[in-house]
């Protein structure tokens, strides 16, 4: 069986590196684009360097973009990936920027990549415009992203949007067939303490980094947010590739919030048809929404999966 070709754009991050192992155990990773947003490019650049060093892949990486469309980048503290002690990156990226690999492997592949975009959208949106065929030379966009409720970083927004809203409205405006995968799913499906400590047990390199990893920023959910799990993010933008049974959707118009005063980055998701139960007339949808995840199921995959390195 032919496996799915797949890029990912990224800014990792702890669910960004889990999100890489288990695309390249399941998947046909073909490269990884890095962008600004948990940390700095150059940062989110080098630990994407690390992961491939870690788990002994031999895929791609491209830099990206270091800055928001318009807006100011916010400043974040720390590397991005710290609780845990990473290899030194035995390769360099590309010379080639970010965009352009995302154009020329798409080009490559016409008809049959995935491009994940699980950070801000900054590359993805620059490289559709720099090339409006990508938009039909992909086979599909899969964004963590957004949220159909609640937002993280403010009540309505969540980081990967509010990091570059504009972006995001250009990527959901593209005419791209999307995927969203946003915080109503991600949030709760989450492992816990004892999900750390089974791949701490488990003796293995690869698992241990991940448990670290995650144990510093189960430290950070309790001290900041009161809550004793750790939410995986960006994989669930994944998983549809590897199980589709695992997350449902529904077809939905999404549009991005550019200029409400609280709501700026907002994903605004008309669900409106599904929930009545009636159809009429309406923006047409643009994107396929999660809506609900069979969360334990997903965590015993993706554990799974990081317990298969070493």
């Amino acid at each position: 069986m032919t496996r799915t070709k797949i890029v990912i754009d990224c800014d990792p991050g702890y669910d960004d590196t889990v999100a890489i192992l288990f695309a390249a155990r399941h998947l046909d990773l073909v490269g990884i684009t890095t962008v600004h947003g948990n940390s700095a490019v150059e940062n989110t650049t080098r630990n994407a360097l690390a992961i491939v060093e870690l788990a002994g892949l031999d895929v791609p990486v491209a830099s990206g973009c270091a800055e928001p469309l318009a807006q100011r980048r916010a400043a974040r503290a720390g590397s991005g990936l710290d609780g845990a002690a990473l290899p030194e990156p035995g390769r360099r990226p590309l010379d080639t920027h970010a965009v352009e690999f995302l154009i020329e492997t798409a080009d490559r592949h016409r008809g049959e990549l995935v491009l994940a975009a699980i950070g801000p959208q900054t590359n993805v949106a620059l490289a559709l415009r720099r090339e409006p065929r990508l938009k039909d030379w992909l086979r599909e966009i899969t964004i963590m992203g957004g949220s159909t409720g609640l937002g993280n970083v403010t009540p309505a927004a969540e980081f990967n949007i509010h990091c570059d809203p504009e972006a995001a409205w250009a990527v959901f405006n593209s005419g791209a067939a999307l995927r969203m995968v946003g915080l109503n799913v991600t949030r709760p499906t989450a492992s816990d303490a004892a999900d750390i400590a089974r791949l701490k047990g488990s003796g293995k390199r690869v698992a241990g980094v991940v448990a670290d990893l995650m144990g510093f920023y189960l430290a950070l959910q309790r001290e900041r947010r009161g809550v004793d799990v750790v939410p995986m993010h960006d994989v669930c933008a994944i998983v549809p590739y590897v199980d589709d049974g695992l997350i449902d959707g529904v077809r939905a118009r999404v549009d991005i919030e550019l200029t409400g005063t609280h709501t700026r980055g907002m994903t605004v998701c008309d669900l409106r048809q599904r929930r009545a139960g009636v159809t009429g007339p309406g923006p047409a949808p643009n994107a396929m929404v999660a809506v609900a995840a069979k969360g334990r199921a997903l965590i015993e995959l993706v554990l799974g999966t990081l317990l298969s390195y070493d």
